[in-house]
């Protein structure tokens, strides 16, 4: 069989401390190179992110397109490279992402026995760390990856990981680019299924380093933040996650749970923290999408009697 041609699809801002080694995941696949692209969309970066990139272009052994602009968000970023891809698959990486060696060869394995996927997700991994807030952060994903079918309507996959069928994503119009930081995966995944195509796992692992999170106030700033964007978009985000199942109490239940099947999975005792781990992140959460809400109603009403929003936030 003809090997397929794959584009790699890279979306980042400000991240000049990850993106090198994203690259350097990319340059180290066993599949053919010749038959690899790389998209490289540049979403208003303000420190060195751009630049890196073209070193890497320079470098690398696979062809490579770079876009740049001013900010505009995740969906529109995604959807750029959907427009630009000449290849026939796209294997999606963040920007603080790194790829096992053969993971493009695994998912085109299985995009090519499924002829109906439009979608295949992959399996995350733990890389051998010390750090114990990331290590907390990723066990949860861990466990939901290693045993998702993704046959239930209601679970959708991120884009972390996964390998898009170009046909399918331009059957369904892309990505959404109203919803610009939150949600924009998981609500393209909502329509491809409901396209007809399906979504499929891999055995491919990626491994994930959330912007080399280290710190408990660093963990609370990113959840602050995924609240706070959360509260904004609430209207058309919330399809993907409940309030009541987010509320720290709540939190501290799934913790317990995860402990339980973390534990099963990567025999770590470190897993007795997830409890204490969940229901810090998701009060920072709430904070956040409290907050959230607020500015969204300010700006509706702003937007009604014709005031300008970032003048009322001075």
């Amino acid at each position: 069989m003809t090997k397929p041609r794959v584009t790699i699809g890279i979306c980042a801002r400000n991240s000049r401390e990850s993106i090198g080694s994203a690259f350097e995941s990319v340059m180290q696949q066993d599949y053919p190179h010749d038959l690899m692209e790389i998209v490289f969309v540049d979403d208003g970066s303000v420190d060195d992110t751009l630049s890196i990139a073209r070193i890497y272009a320079s470098r690398i052994d696979i062809p490579m397109k770079i876009f740049s602009g001013k900010w505009q968000g995740l969906g529109k970023a995604r959807n750029t490279v959907i427009e630009s891809a000449n290849g026939e698959y796209i294997v999606w990486l963040d920007s603080d992402e790194l790829l096992e060696k053969s993971f493009v060869q695994k998912q085109v394995n299985v995009m090519n026995r499924n002829y109906r996927a439009g979608i295949v997700t992959a399996h995350w991994g733990i890389l051998p760390t010390k750090n114990m807030v990331l290590t907390l952060e990723l066990i949860p994903s861990v466990v939901e990856y290693s045993r998702q079918q993704w046959s239930n309507p209601f679970k959708l996959p991120g884009t972390g990981g996964a390998t898009y069928r170009v046909k399918a994503a331009r059957q369904v119009g892309g990505f959404d680019e109203n919803i610009m930081q939150l949600g924009e995966d998981m609500e393209i995944a909502n329509r491809v299924r409901k396209a007809g195509w399906s979504i499929v796992s891999g055995p491919a692992v990626f491994y994930e380093t959330h912007g080399n999170l280290s710190t408990w106030e660093a963990l609370l700033r990113r959840y602050f933040k995924l609240g706070t964007q959360a509260g904004e978009h609430f209207r058309d985000s919330r399809r993907f996650f409940s309030i009541y199942r987010m509320n720290p109490f709540a939190s501290f239940v799934a913790g317990v749970l995860y402990a339980i099947s973390g534990y099963r999975i990567t025999k770590r005792g470190i897993v007795l923290a997830l409890p204490f781990h969940f229901t810090l992140k998701m009060m920072a959460w709430f904070h956040g999408f409290n907050v959230g809400s607020k500015n969204s109603l300010v700006k509706k009403q702003s937007d009604k009697d014709g005031v300008n929003y970032a003048e009322t936030q001075k």
